[in-house]
């Protein structure tokens, strides 16, 4: 292990992202918010500082390409430091004085879960909103991507990061430079936000409140300004327009590159994405119908309700209009049916994703014909291609280590003494990164119940989550720390 390699990226990642506190710095001179103006400020200069002078020092050192396993301990590192880091604003200035929660609040921010440990969002400085939101939207496209994209010192070995920390099974490349492929990215990504942000600014939300529900939409993580998260609002037009968003976010980044250079006929080939919009559709008229039926709401109030929470747990965005545990059972146990998915690979949403779904179920398929016929030869195909058997047994090991993971964290969970329900979904919402559950955190609750040890482990399980499984997971192996 050369960690030559791995800390003098390390620096200039930290140094990048703290940078990004100056947005904040100055939100709260504007709204005249002086503890969060010391709290920003200070962090902000003690961590430039810190990472200027180790640069200087280090400023000799070549970084040679980053190989597998350096980059793997580089990402961990770097969410993990990074999520420390961006904690401390929240714990100096007393917006949330116990570090625990802060560090909570702030992994849950990086990672796109949305879970909060805030009883009352709303008394929490605008600053502090507005940085809460925005590790959201650094975290969702990922740093280490965003890093990829702006210094070229991390060009060399740049895939070998990016596979690390893609979300899915594949990082597909839509330019033949690494460093090129993460700036396209990351200009649809910048896009996107502006136009949602303009367009919910358009519906009556403030330029504020557009931005920090943009930063979140695009990210899918679900950090809201508002107590009632986008229920506040009480829009059918800014529910839609949260609603598409919420739908593109889910798609794989590249087919946005795809329709956006007029390749838009290619998408259509996609598997996964036929699957995303029929689990969509399917599910949202089956809870709209379950809603009309037992006279919760009227049916233009079903339709919309029920798209807007299917698209919300779907893409693990996790926003919420209403309080879903209160409506019919068949419309619960759909919404929590989709916990168990998540959206496209390539996607801002966390989840199994559907790409893995998608190709379990046709090797189940597969198999019970090979029953009848043993002689066969069966081959998966997706997208018209033929799934390889690394890439089946790749999706089988992870999607059974996924579930090891939530089923530890949940037994964890339980110890502490929460009830079954509400470890299981817990687990299930910090592992998917979906941020609310069922029981005691429902769409309208929060996390503050649990002790702090149990914080950290949920933290640890967002993280995980985030990254995949394997990268976490790999690290604690013995074959890893061999030569």
């Amino acid at each position: 292990m050369n960690f030559k390699t791995i800390l003098k990226p390390l620096i200039i990642i930290l140094f990048f992202v703290s940078l990004f506190m100056l947005f904040p710095t100055l939100i709260a001179a504007y709204y005249k918010e002086p503890a969060a103006v010391r709290a920003f400020f200070s962090v902000m200069v003690s961590v430039v500082t810190v990472c200027g002078v180790s640069f200087y020092f280090l400023r000799h050192w070549q970084i040679h390409r980053i190989a597998i396993r350096e980059s793997f301990v580089l990402v961990v590192l770097c969410w993990v430091s990074i999520s420390f880091v961006s904690a401390l604003p929240f714990y100096i200035s007393g917006a949330i004085p116990n570090f625990s929660e802060a560090f909570f609040e702030t992994v849950s921010g990086f990672s796109t879960t949305g879970a909060t440990i805030l009883t009352d969002i709303e008394v929490l400085p605008k600053s502090m909103l507005f940085w809460r939101s925005l590790t959201h939207w650094l975290g969702g496209m990922g740093i280490i991507v965003l890093a990829v994209a702006v210094l070229p010192l991390l060009g060399v070995g740049g895939l070998q990061l990016l596979k690390a920390e893609a979300p899915g099974p594949t990082v597909d490349k839509v330019s033949p430079r690494i460093s090129e492929t993460a700036k396209i990215l990351w200009g649809i990504y910048v896009g996107m936000t502006v136009v949602e942000a303009m367009l919910l600014n358009f519906a009556g939300m403030s330029y504020f409140d557009a931005f920090t529900h943009a930063f979140a939409t695009i990210a899918t993580g679900g950090f809201s300004p508002k107590n009632e998260s986008v229920g506040a609002y009480h829009s059918a037009f800014i529910e839609w327009i949260v609603i598409v968003f919420m739908i593109l976010a889910g798609m794989s980044f590249t087919l946005h590159y795809k329709i956006i250079t007029g390749k838009a006929k290619q998408i259509f080939k996609s598997t996964e994405l036929k699957v995303y919009f029929a689990v969509i559709a399917v599910c949202s008229v089956f809870v709209a119908g379950d809603l009309y039926l037992h006279h919760v709401y009227s049916v233009h109030d079903s339709i919309r309700q029920a798209f807007f929470q299917v698209s919300s747990i779907l893409t693990t965005t996790g926003f919420a209009t209403a309080d879903y545990k209160r409506w019919p059972s068949f419309a619960q146990y759909i919404i929590f049916l989709l916990m168990f998915s998540g959206a496209c690979s390539g996607s801002t949403s966390g989840g199994v994703k559907l790409i893995r779904i998608v190709t379990l179920m046709k090797l189940a398929i597969n198999e019970l014909k090979y029953l009848v016929h043993p002689k066969a030869i069966m081959t998966i195909f997706i997208d018209g291609n033929v799934v390889k058997k690394d890439m089946i047994y790749s999706i089988s090991a992870f999607v059974f280590l996924y579930a090891v993971s939530v089923l530890t964290t949940a037994c964890i969970c339980a110890l502490s003494g929460v009830g079954v329900l509400t470890s299981f979904t817990a687990a299930l919402s910090t592992v998917g990164n979906i941020g609310p559950g069922f029981g005691r955190i429902g769409p309208v609750d929060n996390y503050h119940f649990f002790s702090d040890w149990v914080k950290l482990v949920l933290s640890a399980s967002m993280i995980m989550g985030r990254l995949e499984i394997f990268t976490v997971m790999v690290i604690f192996t013995r074959a890893f720390w061999k030569k």
